[in-house]
């Protein structure tokens, strides 16, 4: 039971609390835990380095900032978010599903 209620909300959960977490993350705080590779390597330059803080600048208003960041934040918080409405809409749906069942 447990399994299947974790298996079939986590992904949703999983989006929203990541969206909820760069929502309250300053975009300037530049403390974050680092998980490139790349940098961990040296390297300096990452083609998806920016992108965490190009969403988090768009999700406290920056747009530009957000593009500065990264020109591909915008485009994946469109992605993220409409990916959230899906899962959503179609857990919704499961539910009226269920109920009408029973």
């Amino acid at each position: 039971m447990i399994k299947r209620i974790f298996s079939r909300y986590f992904e949703l959960l999983f989006w929203i609390a990541a969206m909820l977490s760069m929502a309250i993350t300053s975009p300037t705080d530049e403390s974050h835990f680092i998980l490139c590779p790349l940098k961990l390597m040296g390297i300096s330059w990452c083609p998806g380095c920016g992108l965490g803080h190009s969403i988090i600048y768009l999700l406290h208003g920056d747009v530009a900032g957000s593009f500065n960041a990264h020109w591909l934040g915008i485009p994946a918080t469109a992605v993220i978010l409409n990916r959230i409405f899906v899962l959503t809409r179609s857990r919704l749906q499961e539910g009226k599903q269920f109920r009408s069942a029973v």
